[in-house]
C-alpha cells in the first residue's frame, strides 16, 4: 500500500528543490558570466552594469587576440606535456607505493606508513626545496615540476586503502599460479580498481593543469611555462600589450578586458571537458578508498 505524501514532505521537498537551483545558479552564473564577456564587445562589456545574461554584442576579437598570442600554444602545449607525463608517473608511483603498503606481510609496514604521514603536516619549507631542486640539476627543467610531487600522500592513503578492500584470496589464488608482485598488482589490483584509479588521475590532472606556483619558482625560460604561468601573466599584472599591438590605445584597453574574460575560458574549458568521462567513476572511487569494508 502506498503510503499519502503529507504536506510536510511536499514543502520540505519544494525547498530542497528551490534550494538547490539557486544553488546551481549561483554556482554556474561566474562562469557563465566569464563566457558571455568574453564574446561581448570590449566597449559594451566596460560599460556594462548589473548582471550579464547574454553576450553584448557577439565578437570574437578577444579570442582572436588570444590565440595570436605565441605564448598561448606554448603554454598549452607545456601543459599538456606536464599533464600527461606528471600525471602518468603520478599513478605509477602513487599504485606501486599503494601496493606496496597495503599487503599484509610487508616489514615495518605501519612505521613506513607513520613516517608518510607526516609529510602530510611538515614541510621543509619553500628555500630547502628550492636548494634541493638546484642540486639535483633540475632547475629550469620540466622535471622541477613533476618529479618533487610524483606521490601526493593522501592520494596514497586513499589507493592504498582501495587495495586493502580486496579479498587477500584472489592475490593467493595468483601466487599459487606462480605469480609474482608486479603480475598481481598490472594483472589484477589494478584492473578491480579502476573507479580509484580513474579518481586519482583525475585529482592529480587538475593539479597540474592548475598548477603555476612551481613553475614561477623554478623556470627561468619562458619558453617551459605552462599556460596558468602565462594567464596569471596576463590577469595579475595586467600584460595584454602583445596581444592589443594591432588596435589603437582606447580600444586597445577595452579589448583588454575582454581578454582576459577569453583567456579564462582558454585555460578551463579543456579539463571541464574531462570531468564527464571520469565522472561516473568520482562517487564510488573515493568511498572505495575512503572506507576498508
Amino acid at each position: 500500500m502506498l503510503s499519502k505524501t503529507t504536506w510536510g514532505e511536499k514543502l520540505f521537498d519544494a525547498f530542497n528543490i528551490a534550494f538547490m537551483l539557486i544553488l546551481c545558479i549561483v554556482t554556474l552564473y561566474p562562469f557563465m558570466y566569464v563566457l558571455f564577456a568574453s564574446l561581448s564587445e570590449p566597449l559594451s562589456i566596460v560599460q556594462h552594469r548589473g548582471l550579464l545574461l547574454w553576450p553584448q554584442g557577439l565578437n570574437l576579437k578577444a579570442y582572436k587576440a588570444v590565440f595570436d598570442n605565441p605564448m598561448i600554444p606554448s603554454g598549452y602545449r607545456n601543459t599538456l606535456f606536464y599533464v600527461v607525463l606528471g600525471t602518468s608517473i603520478n599513478i605509477l608511483m602513487t599504485s606501486l607505493g599503494a601496493y606496496v603498503l597495503s599487503r599484509r606481510n610487508v616489514l615495518f609496514k605501519n612505521a613506513i606508513m607513520i613516517m608518510i604521514v607526516i609529510t602530510m603536516f611538515f614541510h621543509g619549507g619553500l628555500i630547502p626545496s628550492y636548494l634541493l631542486i638546484t642540486k639535483l640539476g633540475m632547475l629550469n627543467t620540466p622535471w622541477a615540476l613533476i618529479i618533487p610531487g610524483a606521490i601526493s600522500t593522501w592520494n596514497l592513503i586513499i589507493m592504498r586503502t582501495s587495495f586493502q578492500s580486496i579479498p587477500a584470496s584472489l592475490e593467493e589464488s595468483a601466487r599459487i599460479d606462480g605469480a609474482n608482485d608486479f603480475a598481481i598488482c598490472f594483472r589484477i589490483i589494478l584492473p578491480l580498481s579502476l573507479p580509484v584509479i580513474a579518481v586519482m588521475i583525475l585529482f592529480y590532472a587538475v593539479g597540474h593543469w592548475n598548477a603555476w606556483f612551481d613553475a614561477m619558482i623554478y623556470l627561468r625560460n619562458r619558453q617551459l611555462f605552462p599556460l596558468q604561468l602565462i594567464l596569471r601573466e596576463i590577469l595579475i599584472t595586467n600584460n595584454t600589450d602583445t596581444m592589443t599591438t594591432n588596435v589603437g590605445s582606447l580600444e586597445a584597453m577595452y579589448l583588454a578586458e575582454t581578454i582576459k574574460y577569453a583567456t579564462i575560458m582558454v585555460a578551463t574549458i579543456p579539463i571541464l571537458v574531462l570531468y564527464p568521462f571520469l565522472q561516473k567513476y568520482f562517487v564510488k572511487g573515493v568511498m572505495i578508498g575512503a572506507i576498508k569494508e
